[in-house]
């Protein structure tokens, strides 16, 4: 049986059995690294945390309806044990789910799912549309214009921070450290020439 907490092609390609949407495989993609970032800050296994960011939104273009709840009926039948599967129940906490988060890799996940988001758009936002010359300032800026990435719970992100006991610039700024090890796959390279 395939290791999808581990084998990352594996996972990509379970992935790609339920998701179409090119935007939410970038998300799903800009998960994966910001949990890998976060994993080794936390000296966790970054393959495992990698995956469950992944695969964290499985069932979200199938089953919008019942995001998270339909998660377990997908990933049980592949082998993926009860740990794996209830981290990725616990990110839609209060929003779809009542599965609360108590490890750090469901704190994490639960934190910058929504995070990534905000810090993508206020990328975009910069005429460089690079994450290499983003600051922890531009996007805290964005933070407070409740207009901009409306759609981005920043409620969801503090009690995140709260609950990992991190004050929420460092959490921004480790998040935009891992998206930048993407960036060129996100389409966030930008040109940071642009930029100055």
């Amino acid at each position: 049986m395939l290791d999808y907490t581990r084998d990352r092609e594996a996972a990509w390609q379970l992935l790609n059995d339920y998701v179409k949407s090119e935007t939410l495989l970038r998300h799903s993609i800009t998960v994966e690294a910001v949990m890998r970032h976060f994993a080794s800050l936390y000296q966790e296994d970054p393959d495992l945390w990698g995956n469950i960011g992944l695969l964290h939104d499985i069932d979200f273009e199938m089953y919008p309806d019942q995001h998270c709840r339909k998660t377990r009926e997908i990933l049980t039948p592949k082998g993926l044990p009860e740990e794996f599967i209830r981290a990725i129940e616990s990110h839609g906490y209060g929003l779809v789910h009542d599965v609360e988060p108590r490890e750090n890799v469901e704190n994490v996940l639960f934190t910058v799912d929504e995070l990534t988001g905000l810090v993508s758009a206020t990328a975009l936002l910069r005429p460089s549309k690079s994450l290499h010359d983003l600051t922890t300032k531009s996007v805290k800026k964005k933070w407070k214009q409740k207009s901009f990435a409306e759609n981005v719970n920043r409620e969801v992100i503090e009690a995140g921070a709260n609950r990992l006991g991190k004050d929420l610039n460092e959490i921004i700024e480790e998040t935009i450290n891992g998206m930048r090890a993407i960036a060129s796959e996100i389409g966030l390279e930008g040109n940071v020439e642009a930029g100055k």
